[in-house]
């Protein structure tokens, strides 16, 4: 799987760069720049408030007995999100942004629930324990 991310990441992070030259190129650096920090304090702002509202979503459910289960995917999508927004580049920007809105998150909520359901009954997701005290 490493040696897998590694290519991946150097593309990513190649593509970001020529997204980064292409914009500035368009709007120029200063536009570039203080889009790039919008983005970065937005993602901050974003984690804050709808990750404050998910925790609160996922206490309510525990206070009523249910498990949270689709509101922790949830929480980790708005976590990814923000953190995608706070990476520079813009690519990364819009996917950041497409997981922290309410509207596109449950897209993402279904991957991962899927992907977590394949690997679970395929055997290779095993839950360990930490130690007991």
């Amino acid at each position: 799987m490493q040696k897998k991310l590694l290519p991946v990441l150097v593309i990513a992070m190649l593509i970001e760069f020529w997204g980064i030259y292409m914009v500035g190129q368009w709007i120029g650096g200063l536009g570039t720049f203080v889009f790039l920090i919008a983005a970065a304090f937005l993602g901050v702002w974003l984690i804050k408030t709808e990750g404050r509202r998910v925790w609160q979503q996922a206490q309510q459910q525990m206070q009523a007995g249910q498990v949270p289960g689709h509101t922790l995917l949830e929480g980790l999508c708005v976590l990814l999100g923000g953190i995608l927004l706070i990476v520079p580049g813009f690519i990364t920007d819009i996917i950041g942004l497409t997981l922290v809105l309410p509207f596109t998150r449950p897209l993402y909520r279904l991957m991962m629930y899927r992907w977590l359901e394949r690997k679970v009954r395929s055997g290779d997701f095993t839950l360990y324990r930490g130690p007991r005290g």
